[in-house]
């Protein structure tokens, strides 16, 4: 059964809550600051809960939730806008963007009307965005038009798109496809699919490596992560790291990558130049998205099934922290964050 198939049951209008992208206030118990009192900026962790429309704001330092927006429906993904003045949360089933202040946390404002973005993107010199829409078979590909989005081709592409991903010169963007088993490679250029390959049963992560070389692809109906050279259009590795291989998080050293294995409950650690696995850490409830901190030193992973989040010791290897959350946490984004590979 396809991962987006549970979807369809949470069809539905914004509620006027959500429309109103209200932030709800920091949750009871919270201590207010003494009077006169200097009031040190909190350093955010937003985590989107994909079955409360909503986004838990969490207290890095504190390591506890202070409080929550009020989004659309089905957040399932993240991602900073170019001028990192805005974190975009793509609402999968209620067709919008909400874009919240990276600092406070407050809603800037909503996008409506872009359909089911259950992925999104933008290229690497900010020409293009880029949606997945996973329910809608297709692909939607938008000109970033001074930071207004303007739709240029809407592709269809079946079946099910689910992550993407894009190569170095903006010139192509690669999209998984979990209910075919596929890859496809759209041309930037053309506005038109140039390519298709099979990978696995429910492809979903993507990235391409640091050397623009190779494409890694977490197979979450296998155990493996499928690595291609998308120029020859060939397979060069199959890593096993575990069952469930999902998503993909880079240290942000350029060479070493972390996979989550969804079913098997843990995260992979994989060498983008020699392309092995080294090791894998034991993180329950589902492991999905991942966040690094700058510093490399601990790792925050959403635990899909366990209303949590965890705080992982890369280090030594160990979860060392769980923080509640809302039900069925995916995205998660903070911004003091090591570089993505």
């Amino acid at each position: 059964m396809s991962i987006h198939a549970g979807r369809r049951a949470f069809a539905g209008a914004l509620t006027g809550a959500a429309a109103s992208g209200g932030l709800l206030g920091v949750q009871p118990g919270a201590a207010a600051p003494a009077p006169g009192s200097a009031v040190t900026p909190r350093e955010l962790v937003f985590v989107l809960n994909s079955r409360d429309e909503n986004v838990s704001l969490i207290d890095q330092q504190e390591r506890r939730e202070i409080g929550r927006v009020t989004v659309g429906k089905e957040p399932h993904h993240v991602y900073l806008t170019p001028d990192q003045r805005s974190v975009i949360i793509a609402n999968a089933m209620s067709d919008d963007l909400h874009l919240l202040d990276p600092a406070t946390g407050a809603v800037q404002r909503r996008i409506a009307a872009i359909d089911d973005p259950y992925q999104i993107g933008y290229s690497n010199d900010s020409r293009w965005f880029v949606t997945a829409a996973l329910r809608l078979n297709r692909v939607d590909l938008y000109r970033n038009e001074g930071g207004e989005l303007r739709i240029a081709k809407r592709l269809t592409i079946p079946k099910a798109p689910s992550h993407l991903w894009f190569n170095a010169d903006s010139t192509m963007v690669f999209v998984t496809l979990q209910d075919s088993g596929e890859v496809v490679a759209i041309d930037l250029k053309t506005l038109a699919p140039a390519w298709k390959m099979s990978t696995g049963k429910l492809p979903a992560g993507i990235i391409v490596t640091p050397d623009d070389r190779h494409l890694m692809v977490g197979v979450m109906g296998e155990d493996y992560v499928d690595v291609i050279d998308w120029r020859k259009r060939t397979r060069v590795q199959r890593i096993v790291t575990a069952k469930g291989a999902h998503n993909l998080r880079g240290l942000g050293d350029g060479r070493h990558v972390f996979v989550t294995n969804r079913v098997a409950n843990s995260v992979s650690m994989i060498d983008m130049q020699a392309l092995k696995l080294l090791y894998s850490i034991p993180v329950r409830g589902g492991p999905d998205c991942m966040e690094v901190t700058a510093d490399r030193s601990l790792m925050w992973v959403t635990q899909r099934f366990a209303r949590q989040v965890a705080i992982v010791d890369i280090a030594a290897r160990k979860v060392v922290q769980t923080i509640p959350v809302g039900r069925s946490p995916h995205g998660i984004y903070f911004r003091h964050r090591a570089p993505l590979l």
